[in-house]
């Protein structure tokens, strides 16, 4: 029967390997509430060991788009299961819900074990670091969807939040305070274009980028993870909005954690652009404008607080090691969003 189906295109062998080679990496991120262990046909965590009186389960899936073109494309796998994990966590974590628990979705080609092993270290590397744990996944062999060395990663994540600490930005007020949260760099949005761009220059990917790391290392650079330093602020401040710069930019995102009648005014000028977004709109001749429609420029979480609270969340933060910046308030205008100074 294995023989008749590794004809077919799907070696059983090569998955029970990739099982075996992936297991260590998910044990190290294992919470106590989780009931058994890989293997079973359903993944189980025990809410109530969690001790809150009413919590309200909050989810998240998504993908790390056409970045995997460039992770495939020169055989490094082993950081983009850390975006797959970031963008499902920082999603949920803006309704103030701790993260408790991740699976993922592998479907490739050919499974190949190491490569496996590799996105399923990134992964777990991802989810020790936010205190998630790794319940459960599945690997897919799939010939006939995928071209050869390709293969496509998708995660899910379901947190819980306190009913009564759930953030929905319903009471942002006039003259709160913006506070982002430095980025790693582009993360996981934008890469179709960032691909195009790559082609359009005749770089070399392995060359030095501004006399530090290389362009590739640059471009496949993780999306950071905001749990932990977020759920910190929030033991001893209200954090009345939250925000995770993905797809579409400033434009897009910042205006959906706050109330309708409520702007946000960003002073652009607040913090420092990273290079590599400078070269994108250099190499693309694209108008300041549209690049904060499309990348996080620097800025890949934000915090809406009161500005009394201005200065213990910065005191936190630097703390926890996090470069951030207030980078904006809040105000009453007919626009949404509001961007200052560099446009």
């Amino acid at each position: 029967m294995a023989d008749s189906y590794k004809k077919a295109g799907v070696d059983i062998e090569a998955g029970y390997e990739a099982v075996k080679r992936m297991s260590s990496h998910v044990e190290r991120t294992m919470r106590k509430e989780v009931l058994g262990g890989l293997g079973g046909f359903g993944a189980t965590f025990d809410l109530s060991q969690l001790g809150m009186k009413a919590p309200v389960l909050v989810s998240g899936t998504d993908g790390v788009g056409t970045k995997l073109k460039l992770a495939i494309d020169h055989d490094r796998h082993d950081t983009i299961g850390i975006d797959a994990v970031a963008m499902c966590v920082n999603d949920i974590l803006t309704t103030g819900a701790e993260p408790l628990y991740f699976l993922d979705y592998i479907a490739a080609n050919k499974v190949v074990p190491e490569t496996i092993e590799q996105i399923v270290k990134g992964i777990s590397d991802g989810c020790e670091a936010t205190n998630t744990a790794l319940i459960g996944g599945e690997t897919a062999e799939m010939g006939e969807m995928y071209g050869e060395g390709e293969y496509d990663v998708a995660g899910f994540a379901v947190g819980a939040v306190e009913k009564s600490d759930y953030i929905d930005g319903s009471n942002v007020k006039t003259d709160d305070v913006v506070i982002g949260l430095a980025s790693s760099g582009i993360h996981s949005n934008g890469y179709s274009l960032v691909r195009r761009l790559i082609d359009q220059s005749n770089i070399d990917v392995n060359d030095k980028f501004d006399n530090e790391q290389t362009y590739l290392d640059t471009f496949l650079t993780p999306t950071a993870l905001y749990v932990k330093p977020v759920l910190k602020i929030k033991e001893s401040v209200s954090i009345k909005a939250m925000t995770h710069i993905t797809g579409g930019g400033f434009y897009e995102n910042i205006p959906r954690a706050l109330p309708e009648g409520k702007t946000a005014v960003i002073d652009t000028t607040a913090f420092p652009t990273p290079k590599v977004f400078d070269w994108l709109q250099e190499v693309g001749g694209i108008d300041t404008d549209e690049m904060y429609h499309i990348f996080n420029m620097g800025i890949g979480y934000t915090l809406v607080v009161a500005k009394e609270d201005e200065a213990k969340v910065h005191e936190i933060l630097k703390k926890e090691q996090v470069d951030a910046y207030t980078i904006g308030r809040i105000a009453e205008e007919d626009t949404p969003i509001r961007l200052t100074e560099a446009l």
